[in-house]
This record gives C-alpha cells, structure tokens and sequence, in this order.
C-alpha cells in the first residue's frame, strides 16, 4: 500500500503505508531533510487532522486492457467486455493531512489505505 503526496512540506511523491491492528505509518527511506535514516510518521501521534477533498472511480488503462485480453481468451467477445468491466475500477482518495507539528501534505491513495487512517485518527 502507498501514499502519493502530491503537495506540501513533505517530499513529494511515493511514500509506504503500513496500516495494522489499528495503528498506522507512512515512511519514506530517504527524504530531503533526513537523507539518511528518511522520515516515519504515525497516524495516531503525529496527526493533527485528515480531510477528504475528492473521491472519484478511476479507470486504469493498463488493468482495463490486460482484463480485456483474458476475458477474450477465455470466453470471446463476452468475455472481453466482462473483463474490461471488471478489471478497471479502482477507488482513488485524495485528502489533506495536518500534521501536529505544523507542517501539511495533500496526497492521493487507495480507499482501504484511507479507511485504515481514517481509524487510525480516528478520536
């Protein structure tokens, strides 16, 4: 699971969401102000507050069209638009984190990643 900060303090682009037994972090290995041992933040202690901007259905071209290609193998024309149906709806989130000490990000992420943090901060 990943995070795509887009904008804001944070470096921009893909950090690693880990989201279990209620707790969750997104990390990033190396960032510009810790190139080294990179930067770990935590959903529950270091979020002031999350906010949705916009959820909308995605249609990934590449998932379509492998979907499309099995489903035509398998069962013919049918298949093909059964498989391009199934294989390309993906819920994408994007949301603003206010981060306790100050700092902001906007990023994009999957909605299971954003149930999970939104449990995680969930008071």
């Amino acid at each position: 699971m990943s995070i795509k900060v887009e904008a804001g303090d944070l470096d921009k682009g893909t950090w690693q969401f880990v989201g279990m037994f209620g707790a969750a972090t997104m990390t990033r290995a190396s960032t510009a102000k810790h190139m080294w041992k990179g930067e770990t933040y935590s959903f529950a202690r270091d979020v002031e507050s999350v906010e949705l901007l916009d959820e909308e259905k995605v249609k990934k071209l590449a998932g379509t069209a492998i979907w499309g290609v099995a489903g035509a193998a398998l069962l013919g024309p049918l298949g093909a638009i059964g498989g391009m149906l199934l294989g390309g709806n993906k819920k994408e989130v994007a949301f603003v984190c206010h981060l306790k000490d100050g700092q902001k990000f906007m990023a994009i992420t999957d909605g299971a990643t954003w149930k999970k943090i939104m449990a995680a901060t969930f008071k």
